[in-house]
């Protein structure tokens, strides 16, 4: 079977959808799949190079810029590749917020070479069409849905608004595992990683993994470590990774306004940034934190890599509670295995500074329940597998009458 990706987005860019774009194609392949991406000019280099027994797609970087220009490139490639199956990755900020992407479907299929086409739904973002295009962006993300032989979501949020709209028919849930994996160098120090850092063995080091934006809960992180400290906790706070990432440029003023807090509140000494390093640099920063505090607004949600890391890492999370309305909306009772508050992480309300450091304070305050916490968190982070994903999508493949 042959599979063509096509992202806005992959390594050596930072962004989630491309990382995952990655390890999806690096677990298909390892199943006997012949996977290819079509992606950013940006993408490659020397950071695709891996051991000979990895497994690695081809990657075509010659998306060189947003709009209808995706069209010649896709079609093109189609007709000299003819694979079984087109998989789009849609985030619509990848493909700079055009809407070339999500007729891409209907483009295909005119090609004298026909594949089935599946899009995997990372958000549900709008495209910019024009100035005051109004409901018609929304219709825009729908005619990408209608015109994929099948889609994937990988979300209850995004579960939820598909079948408000009615559009559950061909619709596939598929959660997102870890980008980054449980592997740091060998002869990895843990307290010397803290060091780096400047945490003591007395010190609650707290980890945030992700880039910043709106939806993240940045500005609720930043206050509740105040109240911390505030009330005279030992608390320090590593932020794990790039800070804004390469698709969206909003994320850079989101930033502007998280240091411009951090300074406001006099947390300089307190918060310290990795910067986009290693994955095994990431993981042995995530190793070194007493636990992650992961605040999205709008709950403890699937769709982040950061939550699915911090899993993996068998790290206590504090993090934000999910609507209910947003818990109950699965195909099924095994579809979204979100986490249990006092069962596999601690949750918080959203937006909510104080509750978000209650919730600190009290796992930092009991050595046991943080061990419950990781071992849960260990547990839960095993149906998240990148083998057991892979297979998920063959199932969806073959749905697609492709052998």
């Amino acid at each position: 079977m042959r599979v063509l990706f096509i992202t806005g987005e992959y390594p050596a860019m930072q962004g989630g959808v491309g990382d995952y774009t990655r390890q999806l194609s690096r677990a298909l392949g390892a199943l006997g799949t012949d996977v290819h991406v079509l992606t950013h000019a940006d993408a490659g280099g020397d950071h695709l190079r891996a051991p000979a027994a990895a497994y690695e797609p081809t990657v075509y970087p010659l998306i060189e810029r947003s709009g209808w220009h995706l069209w010649g490139v896709a079609t093109r490639l189609v007709r000299e590749l003819r694979p079984n199956v087109v998989h789009i990755q849609y985030q619509p900020a990848a493909y700079g917020l055009h809407g070339a992407v999500n007729f891409l479907p209907w483009r295909l299929r005119l090609a004298r070479h026909r594949p089935r086409v599946l899009t995997t739904f990372h958000d549900l973002r709008m495209p910019y069409l024009f100035p005051k295009a109004g409901p018609l962006r929304w219709q825009a993300v729908v005619a990408l849905y209608r015109a994929s032989d099948l889609a994937v979501i990988t979300n209850p949020a995004d579960w939820l608004r598909l079948a408000d709209a009615g559009l559950t028919a061909r619709l596939r849930a598929i959660p997102i595992g870890s980008n980054i994996a449980c592997c740091p160098q060998g002869g990895y120090d843990r307290d010397r990683q803290r060091a780096l850092w400047g945490a003591g063995s007395d010190d609650w080091l707290l980890a945030y993994f992700g880039f910043l934006n709106a939806n993240k809960g940045g500005e609720t992180l930043i206050r509740a470590l105040a109240g911390l400290v505030a009330a005279g906790k030992p608390a320090r706070l590593l932020m794990v990774g790039g800070q804004v990432g390469a698709s969206d440029p909003t994320n850079a003023a989101y930033l502007r306004r998280i240091e411009a807090l951090i300074g406001e509140l006099g947390l300089a000494d307190r918060v310290r940034w990795t910067g986009f390093t290693s994955d095994d640099q990431v993981s042995a920063n995530l190793l070194a934190a007493d636990c992650a505090v992961l605040p999205y607004r709008e709950g403890a949600s699937l769709r982040h890599g950061s939550l699915m890391a911090a899993l993996a890492h068998g790290l206590p999370i504090v993090s934000t509670q999910v609507p209910d309305e947003v818990r109950r909306a699965q195909p099924d009772r095994q579809a979204f295995p979100l986490p249990e508050h006092g069962v596999s992480a601690l949750l918080a309300p959203p937006d909510d500074p104080a509750q978000l450091a209650a919730a600190v304070t009290a796992l930092m305050s009991d050595a046991g329940l943080r061990t419950r916490l990781a071992d849960a968190a260990t547990g839960l982070s095993l149906q998240f597998t990148w083998e057991a994903i892979a297979r998920r999508h063959l199932e969806a493949y073959r749905e697609l009458g492709v052998a």
